[in-house]
This record gives structure tokens, C-alpha cells and sequence, in this order.
């Protein structure tokens, strides 16, 4: 069976650091696969937050939804380290882009995992997809 590849976008435009917590941890004793997406989700909030915007209903009068994911693991990852998480935009289109994390320990520089959300813009009062602002699509380009 084919695996699923994830390249590295061209640029990252933000990361931050996370600890992984005992309640990432798996009964295999490592980070858990449902651990990585919320780790993705708290990258993703906090680099909304770094563009001004409160969380993800409010950003620039729409909503952002995942539309999909994946995941791609590369190496175990245990209580009490910490990952940084780079992210970088790939695949924009009209209603929304892929966003590719890559999830490295922050001592070793190994390579942990890499992620994909494909998000789209959604506007919960018509509830349907919306194109994506200009003003929220030049600071993917920045």
C-alpha cells in the first residue's frame, strides 16, 4: 500500500514551540496520532493570533474550517519534550490553501511528523464556503 508523502512547503512563515503533555501520551508510550492534530490546531491558532486575529470564526469577517488532514509520522516523540512546529501555506486556491506543518524536536532536530490541513473559508451565517479575503490572502504571500 502506497504511504502518503507530504513535501515541505517553499517557506515557513511561522513557528512556535510546544511541550508535548502527558495526556499527548499513547498506551504505546509515545505521542498519540489524535496528540499531533491538536498540536497542529494550537500551531495554527497561535499563528492566527500573530496576524491579529482572535481565533479562527473571526478572521476577516469569515470562519476557517479543515476540510481534511493528514498525517505523515517520522519518529516517536515523548512526554516532556518539546517540538516546534513550522508552518508554511501550499495549495491556494479561491476558497482556501493547505496548510503543511513540519514537527521537529526542538533539542535533537530530529524530524517528528509532518502535517497537512486543507482549510476553507466558511461563512457560518449563510453556511457555505466563502472565497478567501484578499486581506487574509496577502499575508499568506508575505
Amino acid at each position: 500500500m502506497p504511504r502518503i508523502k507530504l513535501e515541505l512547503p517553499d517557506r515557513f512563515i511561522f513557528d512556535t514551540a510546544l511541550d508535548i503533555r502527558i495526556d499527548d501520551i499513547n498506551y504505546g508510550g509515545h505521542l498519540g496520532n489524535d496528540a499531533v492534530l491538536r498540536l497542529a490546531h494550537e500551531a495554527r491558532l497561535r499563528w492566527l493570533k500573530s496576524l491579529g486575529y482572535p481565533h479562527e470564526l473571526q478572521v476577516e469577517g469569515l470562519g476557517l474550517i479543515v476540510a481534511d488532514a493528514a498525517v505523515c509520522y517520522r519518529a516517536e516523540a515523548f512526554h516532556g519534550e518539546r517540538l516546534r512546529l513550522s508552518l508554511g501555506p501550499s495549495d491556494i486556491q479561491r476558497h482556501g490553501f493547505d496548510l503543511i506543518y513540519q514537527a521537529v524536536d526542538d533539542n535533537s532536530g530530529r524530524e517528528v511528523a509532518r502535517l497537512k490541513t486543507g482549510v476553507v473559508f466558511f461563512d457560518y451565517q449563510a453556511r457555505r464556503i466563502a472565497p478567501m479575503p484578499e486581506a487574509f490572502s496577502g499575508k499568506l504571500r508575505t
